[in-house]
């Protein structure tokens, strides 16, 4: 427990520091690892986030932690800096419309799932490329949805392999 209320308030004071940087800041986990704590921030922006970008953003982090001992004490920790990857589930606006042109599995509120390609997102709804046919989908009829991860999409659409 103690581990989810000092993410907490890692949230509170890091956010503003990761918004100005240009990012979002979408998650942030404290782990015990022996005598320090993990700490992992998942940050993205708009066309995703570089590796340089994450090595920048914790320097930055760093400092600012390194700073407020009242948050992680004399105890040492090791932060990670990173995207949230295609396994985050797709539970805010920003969320879908970093995911036009990719695959989604979702699962709806009444129980029914689709799988289709998202073709535009905007602060209500997606709207999804279903077996060709437009589907238009509130979010709030979104119980689950993640982005579905595709080998050699590339090259399928090239009509190769």
């Amino acid at each position: 427990m103690q581990a989810v209320k000092v993410a907490q308030q890692l949230r509170e004071r890091l956010t503003g520091l990761v918004e100005q940087a240009g990012y979002d800041l979408e998650d942030v986990v404290v782990t015990p690892a022996g005598k320090r704590r993990l700490v992992r921030l998942a940050v993205d922006k708009d066309g995703g986030v570089s590796l340089d970008e994450c090595a920048e953003l914790s320097r930055d982090v760093s400092a600012a932690l390194d700073a407020a001992e009242d948050l992680l004490g004399q105890q040492p920790y090791t932060l990670e800096v990173g995207s949230p990857g295609v396994s985050r589930p797709l539970t805010l606006p920003r969320h879908w419309r970093r995911s036009v042109d990719r695959l989604v599995k979702v699962a709806r509120h009444d129980g029914s799932t689709l799988t289709g390609r998202v073709i535009s997102a905007d602060d209500e709804s997606a709207v999804l490329d279903v077996d060709r046919a437009e589907v238009s989908l509130a979010y709030s009829d979104v119980a689950k949805a993640v982005v579905q991860v595709e080998l050699n999409r590339g090259s399928h659409e090239r009509g190769e392999g």
